[in-house]
């Protein structure tokens, strides 16, 4: 039995754990609200909103009911746009209708959770943050510029946001008119429903974290499955230091990792390298583990870990081992991982505070698009020399690749024209491109180049035109 809250009411389900979440609102609840529009999370007309207990209260996350199994909702609160509801429309419902930002009306409902989702959990309200926010969201006849002035007119009304774990920002938002009053009752209700722990891991259940590919490429095999839901241990997720290492639990989700403080300190421009992958909604499901298991040749976070020199640990239950994240990738979709294995934790070294970390991506559109080729760079340089450096590249070989002796013939060398040139010769050694969708081989080549080059002009900007001739 599958129990949570709905809107306002209490629900007690005997469906299949992996049925998603879109069909049992729809077909089982009548809720259209939430509409059926890709079933991939491409679109945003299916977003809800997932609330989990936390801290005594309730953190929520806008997430693609098209993708979230039922069984991951089991002491949860669901919302969706029915319960945003109020006798009157909230300030972002009015917003919309007074700026004419709504035509159809199909993807109107999509908006408005989002935009509900980010005020309950961004740490910052801003029109930028707001946008992004609304990114997974897509409109096929009213058009963005009238719901762009939707968005500035609502952010220009909002001051500094509490924590988004904190009471008050709920209570805030209720005082306010954003959300029903019934909210400030929902912590209190979560601890009276009654919830079914999740069973120990077994050899015989299908691992689900966040779902966000297998829900697109096993739908109907998922859906009456045993599954085990990582995304529900605490165990497994969060960011933390140890030992000078910075250590990331496996379940832990995008967002989270672009929301970390300690990340953000650590790794400048992590939110922004993450926000060119995945909607919002999709980074707050979509796991690190998950990113790396996947094992895709272009996977963004794999190529950034390689790139920080990472290393993954794995448990069957009793030995825990660990494997740097360059022996991980066997070949293509095989990892040095047992069947019993499970991906607990991925580690990486606190890099200097002189490091540069970058990442680069090229696909057809900047954001929201599977890379062509990516590559990702951490360097130190002292003295005129790399005294370290590691270097990745995805899209360019059957794995996550990363680039062994172009990293090695570069450490120790003096930052010249001549040795970053020779780097990038050695560097076509090391890959396989293959011709694809994404480009020919000879195409992909060209990129990694460049991709090489945008690296190397963030040590040394002054050898630009050298480089570039």
């Amino acid at each position: 039995m599958i129990r949570f809250i709905l809107n306002r009411e209490d629900i007690a389900a005997d469906l299949p754990a992996g049925m998603v979440m879109l069909d049992f609102l729809r077909r089982h609840r009548g809720l259209v609200g939430t509409k059926e529009g890709c079933r991939e999370g491409d679109c945003g007309a299916c977003v809800i909103l997932l609330g989990e207990p936390r801290n005594g209260n309730v953190f929520y996350r806008p997430v693609n009911s098209c993708l979230l199994p039922m069984g991951d909702a089991t002491g949860r609160h669901v919302v969706t746009i029915e319960g945003l509801n109020t006798d009157i429309l909230n300030p972002v419902q009015q917003a919309f209708v007074e700026e004419g930002a709504t035509q159809c009306g199909f993807c109107t409902p999509g908006f408005i959770v989002s935009f509900l989702g980010f005020l309950l959990s961004s740490p910052r309200w801003d029109l930028d943050g707001a946008i992004d926010a609304l990114a997974g969201n897509i409109c096929r006849c009213t058009g963005y510029i009238s719901i762009r002035s939707a968005l500035r007119r609502v952010c220009a009304a909002l001051a500094k946001p509490p924590a988004p774990e904190s009471p008050r920002r709920v209570g805030l938002l209720v005082a306010q008119g954003w959300l029903p009053g019934y909210f400030l009752e929902v912590p209190h209700r979560l601890r009276s429903v009654a919830t079914v722990e999740p069973p120990a891991a077994r050899a015989d259940r299908i691992p689900v974290a966040g779902g966000t590919d297998l829900f697109v490429q096993r739908p109907e095999e998922l859906s009456h499955a045993e599954l085990d839901f990582l995304s529900r241990r605490e165990d497994l997720r969060g960011v933390r230091i140890e030992a000078d290492r910075c250590i990331i639990g496996a379940a832990t989700p995008w967002a989270d990792l672009e929301d970390s403080p300690i990340l953000r300190e650590l790794l400048p421009g992590i939110g922004d390298y993450l926000k060119l992958a995945a909607s919002r909604p999709i980074r707050h499901r979509a796991t690190v583990a998950g990113n790396i298991a996947n094992a895709s040749p272009i996977g963004d976070l794999a190529i950034l870990l390689l790139a920080l020199d990472a290393s993954v640990v794995l448990s069957d239950g009793r030995v825990r081992r660990e494997v740097r994240l360059r022996d991980f990738f066997l070949g293509y979709k095989k990892l040095a991982k047992r069947p019993e294995e499970l991906l607990l934790e991925i580690a990486f070294p606190v890099p200097p505070n002189d490091a540069v970390l970058n990442f680069e991506k090229v696909c057809r559109r900047t954001h929201l698009d599977i890379a062509s080729v990516n590559s990702a760079m951490l360097a130190v340089t002292r003295d005129g020399a790399v005294s370290s450096i590691h270097l990745s590249a995805g899209g360019v070989a059957p794995i996550p690749l990363y680039l062994a002796r172009t990293s090695e013939k570069l450490t120790g060398a003096a930052l010249t024209a001549a040795a970053l040139r020779d780097a990038l010769e050695t560097a076509q050694t090391e890959i396989s491109p293959i011709s694809d969708v994404r480009g020919s081989a000879e195409y992909k080549r060209l990129l990694l180049r460049q991709l090489l080059i945008a690296h190397f002009l963030k040590l040394a900007p002054e050898l630009e035109s050298e480089l570039l001739t």
